[in-house]
């Protein structure tokens, strides 16, 4: 936003930060979960979320592995 780039911090927001969000707001608990969730998905061994939290759902696990993938470089 300090760039002037507007328009590259809304495709952020709409492409990632939003979705990301809305995988994360599933469950109560699941900041933790999501962002675990996307650590282990770039290959780094993240451990799971302690009790009495759970970590995400297979569906959630395969939704957050569709948004990591479309912003890959």
């Amino acid at each position: 936003m300090r760039a002037g780039e507007r328009a590259k911090c809304e495709k952020i927001l709409l492409d990632f930060f939003y979705p990301f969000m809305a995988i994360r707001n599933r469950a109560k608990g699941y900041a933790v979960a999501a962002v675990k969730a996307g650590v282990r998905l770039q290959g780094f061994d993240a451990g799971p979320v302690r009790s009495p939290l759970h970590d995400l759902t297979a569906e959630e696990m395969s939704m957050m592995e569709a948004l990591i993938g479309q912003h890959k470089r």
